[in-house]
């Protein structure tokens, strides 16, 4: 088939490059315009654009799929479909039904659960042992068409975000191009979700990554590793932001107030409101990441001192 690929973010690249490989033509690229990206703010193409570069695929990059100009050269390619993974746009009505197949989006979730943009990240959150990836016919509604392929993925206890979504975006990637096989030969056909076991999950924003050490241990340690690497977990400490990595939370750890400190044999200690978790790497404003040891060794820590306190935000 004749394909017009869309995708943005890294783990997309995956699935491009599994269609290069495929029987399939991917005849253009659809992606994000240039933004500006890093400490430098430099105005950068995206990875799914840069991959296109390489392999000499033309990328459309307009402000909108709305415009004008991109659905004329939307008819003009006469793709038979166009697959879909994490794009960042909405895909309007008046595109939906050009390619002869449709649009069809993997989803890294299985669906209906975690519909939205951040499937990942709020399945690790909500403490999920299974979780997977969906192709699906794309529709006006939220993440709502029929599903057309699904694989699972169960969740490591100690996996973040980062970890569970570069391992889907692998899997996904075989996935869309069974799926797009299965469409091709006529062999597959759309089932629709079921109407139980929706759950919606919406973008993460920074102050979504902010620390409740009210919280029990095990809930502490299962956002932090949501959202790690992006937004990023953080707390405040004298005033000021502290970035975590993934905490360890302990099975028996001595009693402490939520967000208080304590530095022993054990490592730095943070109290929850049921147990306690172990800091394992931290980075203050201005400062790489490094070890928690030494952080407290720098920062004197005084008895009695917390994290999480009012006006560090």
């Amino acid at each position: 088939m004749r394909l017009l690929f869309a995708g943005t973010p890294a783990p997309a690249v995956a699935s491009l490059e599994a269609l290069l490989g495929s029987a399939h033509e991917v005849v253009a690229v659809l992606t994000r315009p240039n933004a500006p990206a890093g400490r430098g703010r430099r105005t950068s193409r995206s990875p799914v654009a840069e991959r296109a570069d390489a392999a000499g695929i033309p990328v459309l990059q307009p402000r909108s799929p709305r415009e004008p100009e991109f659905l004329d050269t939307l008819r003009e390619l006469a793709v038979d479909c166009a697959p879909v993974v994490a794009y960042g746009a909405l895909v309007p009505p008046a595109a939906l039904d050009v390619p002869v197949h449709g649009w069809v989006n993997l989803h890294f979730s299985l669906l209906p659960a975690w519909r939205g943009a951040a499937p990942v990240q709020h399945a690790i959150m909500a403490g999920d042992e299974v979780t997977g990836a969906a192709t699906f016919q794309l529709e006006a509604g939220l993440d709502t068409g029929p599903v057309l392929g699904v694989v699972t993925e169960p969740i490591g206890p100690r996996d973040t975000a980062g970890d569970l979504l570069g391992r889907l975006a692998v899997s996904g990637a075989g996935l869309l191009v069974a799926t797009l096989d299965g469409l091709a030969d006529g062999s597959l056909r759309a089932e629709p979700q079921p109407v139980e076991g929706i759950s919606l999950a919406p973008r993460i924003q920074t102050e979504d990554a902010r620390v409740d050490w009210a919280l029990p241990a095990h809930v502490v340690d299962r956002r932090v590793r949501g959202v790690t690497p992006a937004p990023g977990a953080w707390t405040t400490f004298r005033g000021n932001r502290l970035r975590l990595a993934p905490v360890e939370p302990l099975p028996s750890a001595p009693a402490l107030e939520a967000g208080e400190l304590s530095v022993g044999a054990d490592g730095v200690l943070v109290g929850t409101a049921r147990g306690a978790v172990r800091l394992t790497e931290v980075q203050p404003a201005g400062r790489k990441m490094l070890p928690a040891a030494d952080w407290a060794r720098g920062a004197r820590l005084e008895p009695g001192e917390r994290l999480g306190e009012q006006g560090g935000a």
